[in-house]
């Protein structure tokens, strides 16, 4: 595995600048509502050399293949990791960090997720009433600077910069927020500004924390602005929340809301209300995105079970903690009438565990995903780390396992892991499977056509021509598609002979994928001379769907 992987990073190295932007740049039309402009904050500090704007596959996997044998990889397949803030489990790695620092540590992340042919990032942006970004009403996270409301300095806007280093290398951007908890415990740090102090009723204490209330209709609506600001705010792909509505319980507490159940009655009984409420949030959130941006995706992280067979016949075969009464949380529900793009169950169990077994319940969400993707979330955490109830995850083929086992399921779409800091430690080789086999070629994200299924335009005058360098490309960035999108990346393809068959469906054959509409240069210093090749390029709009090709032979 590791000679592989050497190879991979030689090759990337190789063709760090492979895909190149010409001069002048050509300015890309703007694709959603103008943004007021603010003022200008104090100066940011020196980013980061920008990384390179290709997303490229290894040499190794394209000569001498032709026909490729073996099983098509998938061609489109969500592959994403949860970055977690709160309590700086993944990023910034402590309280107070040096900006150079928080901005290398992001940097390093990316490029590694980048390497290992990942296409997405689910960054937690607001963690408990606070905020990882500039332009919002929410204090600074202590978990960025040490103190709630304090500013990073020199100033910079963390959210701005993640955005702009995921989309250079290819990565979606999903940003990740906690809409339950306004302090984390009593020793946190609140600030003066935060919404604890200014709305006080919002409030209910439970678990040594205060939560919001999402019994108060403007409860709701102040969450669903919060989103709907970094929705205006900044060029996010998706909005995500994880598994926190109601709180989970803990012995011997009781959730005070008596009193807005009874200012609020409507006939339900109180577990069904409760219900109602966080059905009501999902369902003002998903509105509020639409609104601004019918482009941005609007995801969940649901705990895995929704009921078990033992309380509802529709359950799962499992015997477990359930969303529906626990968390108050009707997941199936949100699928069925359609007000998320995305699920992610956490099925964080490994296939041994008999009470919930891994593959059990990702059988029940195939059966009940709906029309919105599935992915599952991984508990890559788990890895390497048996125990007498769940011995599974002590085995160094569970992962893989679960993996094969994924792909075997048409209805499953990709897979998130939690989290960064996991793979980044590589239990059991669980990166290493990612990058020398599951993920060894690049996957385009699946397109959402109920946001948007107009293809975009081809590229256009696509030529070559034989550098010392390599095979040089170029042509000239696609025209408007019908819903005025451009081109957001093109995808390179190589095939070898004088006509060979174009096989677009197999990703053994993209040898980069060019970010930004006007990336339209592209030096394949891979190609042999001696060879015949023909090429392929394809856009790609922001919500991954791909144009028809343009194609040209060289030699």
């Amino acid at each position: 595995m590791r000679s592989v992987a050497f190879l991979f990073l030689l090759s990337c190295l190789v063709l760090v600048h492979a895909c190149r932007r010409p001069e002048p740049v050509v300015t890309k039309k703007p694709t959603g509502p103008p943004v007021a402009a603010k003022p200008a904050p104090k100066p940011a500090p020196p980013k980061p050399k920008p990384a390179p704007s290709a997303v490229l596959v290894p040499a190794d996997t394209l000569e001498d293949d032709v026909p490729l044998i073996g099983p098509v990889p998938p061609k489109r397949e969500f592959r994403a990791v949860w970055i977690a803030t709160v309590e700086n489990i993944d990023w910034p790695s402590k309280k107070g960090l040096p900006v150079a620092e928080q901005q290398r540590e992001i940097v390093e992340m990316f490029d590694m997720y980048q390497q290992t042919n990942l296409n997405a990032v689910v960054v937690q942006v607001r963690s408990a009433a606070d905020a990882f970004y500039a332009r919002g009403s929410e204090p600074w996270s202590e978990w960025l600077t040490g103190q709630q409301g304090l500013a990073p300095q020199p100033f910079y806007d963390p959210l701005d910069f993640m955005i702009e280093q995921a989309h250079q290398r290819g990565l979606e951007f999903h940003a990740w927020f906690n809409l339950d908890r306004a302090t984390f415990g009593k020793t946190a740090s609140v600030a003066p500004s935060n919404i604890v102090y200014q709305k006080p009723r919002w409030m209910l204490e439970y678990g040594g924390r205060k939560l919001f209330n999402l019994g108060i209709p403007e409860v709701r609506t102040y969450i669903a602005g919060i989103v709907a600001n970094v929705v205006r705010e900044y060029d996010v792909d998706g909005i995500h929340f994880d598994d926190y509505f109601y709180p989970y319980a803990i012995a011997g507490q009781t959730l005070r809301d008596d009193s807005t159940y009874q200012a609020n009655y409507n006939g339900m009984k109180k577990a069904d209300w409760r219900r109602d409420n966080v059905n009501k949030l999902v369902a003002e959130l998903r509105d509020s995105i639409r609104a601004n941006k019918p482009w941005v995706k609007f995801g969940i992280s649901p705990f895995g079970i929704w009921k078990n067979q033992s309380n509802d016949p529709d359950g799962s075969a499992t015997n477990g903690g359930q969303s529906y009464y626990d968390l108050y949380a009707d997941t199936r529900k949100w699928i069925r009438d359609g007000l998320i793009d995305y699920i992610v169950p956490q099925v964080y169990f490994s296939s041994e565990f008999t009470r919930v077994p891994y593959k059990t319940l990702v059988e029940w969400w195939t059966r009940n995903s709906g029309k919105c993707h599935l992915y599952i979330g991984h508990g890559a955490y788990r890895v390497g780390r048996g125990s007498e109830r769940d011995p599974g995850w002590a085995r160094a083929t569970e992962f893989p396992d679960q993996m094969r086992y994924n792909r075997l399921q048409r209805i499953v779409q990709g897979s998130v892991f939690f989290s960064a800091k996991n793979l980044k430690l590589n239990p059991l080789a669980i990166r290493d499977s990612l990058q020398t086999n599951f993920y060894r070629h690049p996957a385009l994200v699946p397109p959402m056509t109920w946001l948007d299924s107009i293809v975009p335009l081809p590229p256009r005058d696509l030529k070559a021509a034989d550098t010392p360098e390599g095979v040089e490309l170029f042509w000239q960035q696609s025209a408007e598609a019908e819903d005025g999108d451009g081109a957001s990346a093109y995808i390179i393809y190589r095939f070898e002979g004088r006509k060979p068959r174009l096989r677009l469906d197999d990703p053994r054959y993209i040898v980069a994928r060019c970010q930004g509409e006007s990336t339209t240069r592209f030096v394949d210093r891979t190609a042999d001379p001696k060879k015949k090749y023909v090429y392929a390029v394809t856009a790609l709009d922001r919500l991954n769907n791909e144009s028809r090709e343009v194609t040209i032979r060289v030699r």
